[in-house]
């Protein structure tokens, strides 16, 4: 199975299935000398833990990493840095009843028309159990970009129908975890809470939208063509499981504006370049320009469902299925530190392919 490795200079690489006996990575290019605090990677597993709200799935891993390699008295060596996650509370049984079935907008056919052989225990490599892995890299970079000033924040913005209408400038990002829902809206959080829990009452599953702003970025991250900053952070994102869309700066709202409307226009501030607007969402010509990176990334309701659906089995036979374990009647919760893992990894590989990091 190719496309197992994400990043250049900052890479890793992850393994595991849901069911099996455990998830990991394999970090490479972490330069030696970089404090490892284990009680903040763990801290940032904890926010994607299962089980960890009424409103997620109750599935009971405490996702508790070991560090095998790469570490040595609390620092980074500069050699591959591998983490583990051993599973606690697989039930492949739940999953016997699709051993020969295809689940509706899951990966079963598509992983068995690709390679003629799958692991049907709770999705096996295609399920987001594989994202913990991400986490614990991801952790590791955030402890990068906090030595060089870049903060980055996610939080659920959206969820079904209610949204928040506010700008990232106008929320108190420092309430983010101050609910299950991680709406930094007091009100609306509660609003969202009562909406997954109706959804899931009714066997069902509900879909919506992470916001992310990068703060204190510097200008000069990305490269031309092939591997601009965006390009990066959109394929970052759209590898996270039940991703459907990625926007930054105006997106797709900016269609609907003229360019005298929409170009950023430059001043200096203190020696220091910056634009009045920030249509362009701080990256220009796909590199970096100094100003905050918000983006906004589409999450899909969970394929399963309780309800039975029409299918068909292995031999194209029409079959009735009905979801049957453990799973979230909303990601979104669960999303936001994966969201800020994926763009803290895109950050960390450019600062080092740009030789910014001091």
């Amino acid at each position: 199975m190719a496309g197992n490795f994400f990043g250049q200079q900052f890479k890793i690489s992850t393994f595991g299935e849901s069911h099996g006996k455990a998830i990991g990575v394999i970090l490479d290019g972490c330069p030696p000398g970089l404090h490892i605090d284990e009680t903040f990677i763990q801290q940032e597993l904890d926010r994607r833990r299962p089980g960890q709200s009424k409103i997620v799935t109750q599935r009971k891993e405490a996702d508790e990493v070991q560090i095998l390699s790469g570490v040595f008295e609390g620092k980074s060596t500069g050699t591959p840095i591998a983490m583990v996650i051993f599973n606690a509370d697989a039930r492949s049984h739940d999953y016997s009843h699709i051993a020969h079935t295809f689940r509706p907008s899951h990966a079963d056919y598509t992983y068995q028309a690709k390679y003629g052989i799958r692991d049907y225990r709770g999705g096996g490599r295609s399920s987001a159990r594989e994202t913990a892995a991400r986490v614990a890299a991801g952790a590791i970079a955030k402890l990068l970009l906090k030595k060089e000033g870049i903060d980055i924040k996610a939080w659920v913005s959206q969820v079904g129908h209610l949204e928040l209408k506010q700008t990232y400038q106008e929320l108190d990002l420092s309430a983010i975890e101050n609910n299950p829902v991680r709406c930094p809206d007091a009100e609306m959080a509660l609003a969202m809470e009562a909406l997954i829990k109706e959804v899931r009452k009714d066997g069902d599953t509900i879909g919506g939208v992470v916001a992310a702003v990068i703060q204190g970025c510097p200008p000069g991250l990305g490269e031309p063509a092939f591997d601009k900053l965006h390009a990066d952070l959109a394929k970052a994102m759209m590898s996270i499981n039940a991703c459907k869309g990625f926007e930054y700066g105006s997106g797709f709202a900016g269609v609907s504006m003229r360019g005298s409307a929409h170009n950023d226009l430059f001043y200096t501030e203190n020696g220091e370049v910056k634009t009045r607007t920030n249509h362009s969402g701080g990256i220009q010509g796909g590199i970096s320009n100094g100003m905050d990176i918000y983006f906004r990334v589409a999450f899909k309701p969970v394929a399963t469902i309780v309800a039975a659906q029409e299918s068909i089995d292995e031999s194209g036979e029409s079959v009735e299925v009905v979801g049957k374990g453990r799973h979230d009647p909303c990601v979104l919760p669960r999303a936001v530190p994966i969201v800020e893992a994926m763009a803290a990894l895109v950050l960390a590989d450019h600062l080092l392919r740009q030789k910014m990091v001091k």
